[in-house]
């Protein structure tokens, strides 16, 4: 009756990615909050935010401001439920974040170190929801 009683002891890259994902939804709570407040700023005023040099992608301010307002609000769903460990918040999280990468791109002219900034944050929360294979199931903790 020989068996193996060694404690299973977690790889460091599942350490890694559990950690990346409990930050990956606070990330995204944060995101989609100050998303809120860009949206919120854009539609207030209109003149809020200069344009950084000239672009071909050229949009209305107060449309980016509503575009920001929405992604922010949805953004920090997603977050609460990647932080709830529920299923629909991690594919909802690597989809918002992949857009989130994609508009923060086009809002490069009009404040390019704050969208390079959410771009990483995005990508980072991109990996640490596709890297977690514990993700969503009860003995995860």
């Amino acid at each position: 009756m020989s068996q193996n009683t060694a404690p299973h002891k977690p790889s460091t890259s599942g350490a890694w990615a559990t950690g990346g994902t409990l930050f990956a939804g606070v990330l995204m709570l944060v995101t989609g909050f100050l998303d809120v407040f860009q949206g919120i700023a854009g539609i207030a005023k209109d003149d809020v935010y200069t344009r950084v040099g000239d672009y071909v992608f050229k949009f209305n301010l107060t449309t980016w401001g509503w575009i920001h307002l929405i992604l922010g609000v949805i953004l920090a769903v997603a977050g609460y439920g990647i932080l709830k460990g529920a299923e629909w918040g991690r594919v909802t999280g690597i989809a918002l974040a992949s857009l989130n990468v994609l508009l923060q791109f086009l809002f490069l002219p009009y404040q390019p170190w704050w969208a390079l900034f959410s771009m990483a944050i995005s990508v980072f929360v991109i990996w640490a929801l596709a890297t977690d294979e514990a993700y969503g199931r009860a003995e995860k903790f």
